[in-house]
């Protein structure tokens, strides 16, 4: 038979979400795959795709519980233009919070963005 446990009605995490933590590793991770790197239109998704699991990874290994996460990575070319990102979650402000983590070289601006949502 399944063991089924009794719920806790606890509300608050025991090792809660600490941003500076993330905002750190998503720093390092992004200088260290980009630094040398150049734009490319055609191999960017593919980048952009392991740079968030590799982020995602990095955060998960902090082990903060009862968080679940989003990362997105955004590489754009240096072309002169300007650039506004923006995104909607429907969001507890007590609880959710988020990061960003930005690297700049020659060719192009790369920004990551953890979104970490607590579910109970």
């Amino acid at each position: 038979a399944k063991i089924r446990y009794a719920n806790t009605y606890r509300l608050e995490s025991y090792n809660k979400f600490r941003d500076y933590l993330v905002r750190d590793k998503a720093q390092a991770i992004l200088t260290n795959k980009l630094q040398q790197a150049k734009y490319d239109g055609a191999s960017s998704p593919s980048l952009c795709t392991s740079i968030s699991e590799e982020i995602l990874n990095a955060v998960k290994e902090l082990d903060f519980d009862r968080y679940k996460y989003v990362v997105s990575v955004l590489i754009v070319e240096k072309a002169g233009q300007a650039i506004n990102v923006a995104s909607r979650w429907v969001w507890d402000v007590q609880r959710d919070t988020w990061v960003s983590a930005k690297c700049e070289t020659e060719t192009f601006i790369a920004l990551a963005l953890v979104m970490a949502c607590y579910y109970e």
